[in-house]
């Protein structure tokens, strides 16, 4: 692979009420389309578009020069040419990665209210949805604080209440002011994910592992 060897040394700090945290950053070498960096020790292979997770965007390299934006200001880098830099390091985003079980589902632990559940993930659900079980495990006085509809089960019409969840959590996500819907029996038997909470993320596949993102 042909690439040139550049160092840029930087420091990184922790804005927002945190105390400043020094960095050492390299970048240790460029070729078309991807820059190899060193942050404390820790080596990011970047390309174009994506944040690292210390919040350093390739916007394009080649083997002699790379284009870096740091904390919103671009700047092009040139073999042998050292700045001192202080940017905001990027906040983590919450993730989870979740594996089918082996009838091929996607289940996941999480909470509702700060009670714990089981999740089964539903794109074809509008809503977080479960029975009137469930609710009440959960303590949710449905019948007093939703809104009463109608919806169609594989029994038939059935009475189900509309209302609004304080938090939702999968993982490290959690999510305010979740649409949920009560379904007053039985159904579903699992407790479902669905868009009212998954429409708010990103969700990915990679073959069989599913990764859902806070945005």
């Amino acid at each position: 692979m042909d690439f040139k060897r550049i160092v840029l040394y930087g420091t990184l700090a922790a804005h927002a009420g945190m105390a400043a945290e020094a960095r050492e950053l390299s970048v240790i070498a460029l070729f078309r389309d991807k820059a190899l960096v060193e942050i404390d020790g820790r080596e990011r292979l970047l390309t174009p578009g994506t944040d690292s997770p210390e919040g350093i965007l390739l916007v394009s390299a080649d083997s002699n020069e790379a284009v870096i934006e740091i904390d919103g200001r671009r700047q092009t880098y040139r073999l042998g040419q050292h700045i001192a830099s202080r940017f905001k390091t990027a906040k983590a985003q919450a993730s989870v990665r979740i594996w089918p079980d082996p009838t091929g589902m996607y289940a996941a632990p999480g909470s509702i209210n700060g009670v714990p559940v089981q999740f089964l993930i539903d794109t074809g659900a509008t809503q977080v949805a479960m029975n009137k079980n469930d609710a009440r495990r959960l303590g949710i006085d449905y019948a007093r604080t939703g809104i009463e509809a109608a919806v169609h089960t594989a029994s038939g019409i059935t009475r189900s209440y509309q209302i609004t969840l304080r938090e939702v959590r999968v993982g490290d996500i959690v999510l305010a002011a979740v649409p949920a819907s009560i379904i007053d029996g039985d159904f579903p038997k699992q407790l479902l994910l669905g868009n009212s909470f998954l429409n708010r993320i990103e969700m990915r596949r990679d073959g069989e592992m599913m990764e859902l993102r806070k945005k």
